[in-house]
């Protein structure tokens, strides 16, 4: 009972010094597991003893031995390994004590002080957390309205007027970098549109998802619906049954693009649009326009550079008091375009207009002797921050960037610290991506990089593999965890860990179902365990999962193959095989 008892403080003590505001490392996590593992076995040998005649226990004496054994063990590994996270174990929990005691304390004295409040208070406070309980099984959270948002009345003007129809198809198209994503959340937090639908406005985004299922799930997940098997049918009869409700879904090329997937989410958007007062709104990168919907006309034309005006109205908003013949200089490198200019504009600010304007000198040369000299302006003034000194001057930088540029849903403070990737002051690094702008940090104070600035960097500076594979380890070993300890309470934090990373993991997971890549058959377990966390969650069959036949035909090992067959039987219920021969 007393190793069990400074078992317990120690975890304890574990989670409250966590650096990481409470987001324990997957090792932790697996000795907790093991914990509560060994916890049940002691139940077990305590309820057996209690339970059993004597003639019982004389018969199972060696099996009850065993277990005791084992109890000791796991209890002894427990306490070695938080013996070594925390140094000072016993002066800890001395500390632990005395706060436990002093808050106690103070638990007792605000019982008190509230005892003579009345009941209809007390009904009151509980109806306060009954409406907040509810609402947290809603992830639906809208974007802020944009600070900076210029040059866009006349499209926002035509968007407004579309609404006066009854209820509009809307689609804003454009490039990458063109403000698309801005103008939509200028118009879900215009008063027109606030008043005509109130609480009834979503916002999402759609960067992890690649098909219908999963953008069903996506939905579900801000409607605050029970995750299931496909949410299609759910989301759309949510909608039928609501008030008259606005959805965006920004960024829609991401689940749109696979030809393999785009008649079935098409099918979705048909079927969304079928709802009739239910207004839709997607954001889009190019000019064409998804098949199946009937488009409120007269249809919106792609977003186009902003007039000069506007242009620099944006750029006195970032970077002030500049000489106005260098601003117009630096505008002529953006072209107006709104990513482009938000990039300069913070290396302005930063630097000044001469340096960058000297430094772009020298990068024009650079392309017009590689024979690019007509490249985009916008993949210009990436290359031009990333060669900013704040840059160059925090090593790892440019690695971190690299890594992040193949990791859609960005990654966490913990997560970052907890991954073992050998780059010196990753969070210095981190913050040096974000005052460039870079990197930003969402509100689930993740750090992202936009896709267009993805798109760049991927194709410029791909991560090196050694980083790539570390990656692999960590998502494999947090989707372990979540496969061992499925179904159980405890399982949740891990799950949101998980559904945080989806994105994530497959695109570092498509990296290594190369033939001839070290890391494959690592690649396909934890292809095969993010595939049952997607059946579990409602997403469907990963396309990428359909891939691994055609592996096995080229090389790997008799025991994964084993794994794959025993996997697709557990998925039977979802996914029948139709043709054993197959196997």
């Amino acid at each position: 009972m007393e190793k069990t008892h400074d078992l317990l403080n120690a975890v304890i003590i574990a989670h409250t010094k966590s650096d990481t505001g409470g987001d324990l490392p997957v090792d932790v996590l697996n000795h907790m597991g093991k914990f509560s593992e060994t916890l049940h076995k002691i139940h077990t040998f305590v309820e057996a003893q209690q339970n059993n005649s004597k003639i019982q226990r004389f018969f199972r004496q060696g099996e009850m031995n065993t277990l005791l054994k084992e109890c000791k063990t796991g209890l002894q590994e427990g306490i070695d390994f938080f013996q070594i996270k925390s140094v000072n174990l016993t002066r800890d929990i001395e500390k632990l004590h005395k706060e436990s005691e002093k808050r106690h304390q103070e638990v007792l004295d605000m019982i008190q002080a509230f005892s003579d409040t009345s009941s209809d208070r007390a009904s009151t406070i509980s109806g306060v957390y009954s409406c907040s309980y509810n609402s947290s099984n809603s992830i639906s959270m809208l974007p802020s309205e944009p600070k900076i948002f210029h040059g866009r009345d006349p499209e926002l003007s035509d968007i407004l007027r579309l609404f006066h129809q009854n209820t509009p198809h809307i689609a804003i198209l454009g490039a990458g970098g063109m403000g698309k994503t801005s103008l939509a959340q200028a118009v879900i937090h215009h008063p027109e549109i606030t008043a005509r639908y109130g609480l009834l406005r979503f916002f999402v985004a759609c960067d992890s998802v690649t098909t219908g299922v999963q953008l069903a799930a996506l939905i579900g997940a801000h409607l605050g619906l029970k995750s299931g098997k496909d949410l299609t049918q759910p989301v759309l009869d949510h909608f039928s049954r609501s008030l008259p409700t606005l959805l965006i879904l920004d960024n829609f090329e991401t689940p749109w693009e696979p030809r393999e997937s785009r008649g079935d989410v098409e099918e979705f958007l048909s079927l969304l649009t079928d709802v009739k007062h239910l207004a839709l709104m997607i954001t889009m990168r190019g000019a064409e326009r998804p098949a199946k919907v009937s488009w409120s006309r007269p249809f919106l034309q792609p977003l186009t550079p902003l007039e000069h005006d506007a242009a620099l109205q944006t750029f006195h908003d970032i970077a002030d008091g500049l000489d106005q013949g260098e601003v117009d200089k630096i505008l002529s490198l953006a072209d107006n375009m709104p990513l482009a200019i938000n990039l300069l504009a913070h290396l302005v600010d930063s630097e000044g207009c001469s340096d960058v304007l000297a430094r772009w000198e020298q990068e024009k040369t650079t392309l017009i002797s590689a024979g690019h000299d007509r490249r985009s302006n916008l993949e210009l003034s990436i290359s031009l921050s990333l060669l900013s000194p704040r840059i160059n001057t925090v090593p790892g930088t440019q690695e971190l960037l690299s890594l992040l540029s193949i990791l859609p849903d960005g990654l966490s403070d913990a997560e970052l610290l907890q991954s073992r990737l050998p780059i010196p002051n990753i969070l210095e690094c981190k913050t040096a991506l974000v005052r460039t702008a870079l990197a930003y940090t969402d509100r689930q104070k993740r750090t992202k990089v936009l896709m267009p600035i993805r798109e760049y960097v991927h194709k410029i500076q791909p991560p090196q593999d050694h980083l790539i594979r570390l990656l692999l380890q960590h998502f494999e070993e947090l989707l372990e965890l979540y496969t061992k300890y499925s179904g159980t309470q405890s399982n949740s934090g891990i799950r949101n860990r998980t559904a945080s990373n989806y994105a994530n993991i497959q695109h570092v997971i498509l990296k290594g179902l190369q033939e001839g890549h070290p890391d494959l058959e690592n690649s396909i377990y934890c292809l095969c365990y993010l595939n049952s966390f997607s059946l579990i969650t409602g997403q469907g069959r990963l396309p990428a999962f359909m891939q691994i036949p055609r592996i096995f035909l080229q090389s790997c090992s008799a025991r994964l193959e084993v794994y794959y067959i025993t996997h697709l039987f557990a998925s039977w219920d979802n996914y029948p095989i139709s043709n054993p021969e197959t196997l």
